[in-house]
């Protein structure tokens, strides 16, 4: 009994020690703090050469230009010289499993998908995982945001937008319940895999398909307008806000003809804010989504085309050619293990800068442009007076993997702990082979 008691014992000690959470949250800003002399981008395609940025209480009070202004350093409890490093808004990872899957191989770690077809009374926000071991290492490339996305079924379900320094999910919000997510049929279905297009063939059941999201709509929208004073039907209640305008309809969509139905849907329904994710076809529409006030969030920048007839180059140069139509559009990093390839989200709006965005509209595409699709750009995504304090410094070229160090963070104005498992055992080991 007793070995059976040791072995329990040094179990749980493995347990504890590979699965510790994340490191604890930053203490609340009670000091003043000015971040002098870096480069910043300021998210709204604005750049200063020599800044002065001014926190306090969580807040930004002051943004200036350090060369233009006379900055006094005794006015400011903290001053923190920055120079020859760049300053940014906090990264937005958008429609992220973020906090919601762990291990892929273990299903108990995966909380991101509800049976059933039609679940839009699922919220994500409740699910999410403030104690994850990945998000410590996104941080640590400047992602300080996301909204955290439900997958799966035809309406997956509510999402929200969290910060990555939290206690616990309630601490960890931003904005409750922002949209609802729907997978739209496809049109096209391939019979090649990963590396090859392979040939496409018309779905068999698409009409039926979208048929049916049709009258679940139908069904929603009246249910929007009657008085509802007897039983309420929470899958139908949680579908009012797209009728009124204070939620987004998200919809998964690539392929021209499915992005165009999508279009007539939202103008059928009347529905005040839709955003296309995905959108590979979306150059071939831009001015009917200019039109119908529709945004894209660009899903698949580091990939391979998906036709023969493709250049070489779509996906990397689809933000360019939304940007020059004037579409609205931000970046998502999206693969395979898209929970600890998050981190590559700025690497990503570098690959766009490459062809065809300039460095601060490639800036913009994972702060501002994002923050704006989520509807939280009045208090986030850019470095403006009045807005969170969530921002970060890099020794470096935040959207270069090459120069990429981010040395300070902060959100809503608490200076975080950069640390993490990965980064632990970087410095363990370069200890044991004398790389110190």
């Amino acid at each position: 009994m007793k070995n059976v008691q040791y072995i329990l014992i040094i179990l749980l000690g493995f347990s504890f020690s590979n699965f510790q959470g994340q490191e604890a949250p930053g203490a609340k800003q009670g000091k003043s703090v000015l971040l002098l002399n870096g480069t910043a981008h300021l998210g709204t395609g604005e750049m200063i050469n020599r800044s002065a940025i001014v926190l306090e209480n969580g807040k930004i009070i002051n943004v200036m230009n350090a060369l233009t202004n006379t900055i006094n350093n005794s006015d400011y409890d903290t001053v923190i010289d920055i120079k020859d490093k760049h300053v940014y808004p906090g990264f937005i990872a958008i429609n992220s499993t973020l906090g919601l899957m762990e291990i892929g191989a273990i299903r108990a770690t995966e909380d991101f998908d509800e049976i059933g077809t039609y679940n839009p009374n699922v919220r994500s926000i409740i699910a999410y995982n403030t104690d994850s071991k990945i998000t410590p290492t996104i941080r640590t490339n400047g992602v300080l945001l996301a909204q955290v996305t439900p997958r799966g079924g035809v309406v997956s379900g509510s999402s929200s937008v969290v910060h990555f320094d939290a206690w616990n999910w309630e601490d960890a919000l931003v904005k409750e319940d922002i949209g609802i997510h729907l997978n739209w049929p496809r049109f096209m279905k391939s019979s090649g895999w990963w590396s090859t297009p392979g040939d496409s063939k018309k779905s068999k059941n698409y009409m039926e398909k979208t048929k049916d999201i049709n009258m679940f709509f139908d069904e929603s929208l009246a249910y929007s307008k009657a008085s509802n004073e007897g039983d309420r039907d929470l899958k139908l209640e949680a579908m009012k806000g797209l009728f009124s305008g204070d939620k987004t309809l998200f919809v998964n969509v690539s392929y021209v003809k499915e992005i165009n139905d999508v279009i007539n849907f939202k103008r059928k329904y009347n529905l005040k804010k839709v955003v296309i994710v995905g959108g590979y076809d979306s150059w071939m529409v831009t001015d009917r989504l200019k039109e119908n006030n529709i945004s894209v969030v660009v899903q698949h920048v580091h990939s391979l085309p998906n036709q023969p007839e493709d250049d070489i180059d779509l996906p990397y140069k689809l933000p360019k050619l939304l940007n020059d139509a004037g579409v609205p559009y931000c970046l998502q990093y999206f693969a395979r293990m898209e929970q600890m390839g998050t981190r590559n989200l700025p690497f990503v709006a570098g690959t766009a800068i490459a062809h065809g965005l300039t460095y601060e509209e490639g800036v913009a595409s994972i702060t501002l442009n994002a923050a704006k699709i989520l509807g939280i750009d009045n208090v986030l995504g850019s470095i403006e007076v009045g807005k969170k304090a969530t921002l970060f410094v890099s020794d470096g070229d935040a959207l270069d993997m090459k120069t990429s160090n981010v040395v300070i963070a902060f959100i809503d104005g608490r200076m975080i702990n950069l640390d993490n498992h990965q980064s632990r055992n970087y410095n363990k080991y370069k200890t044991k082979y004398g790389l110190e």
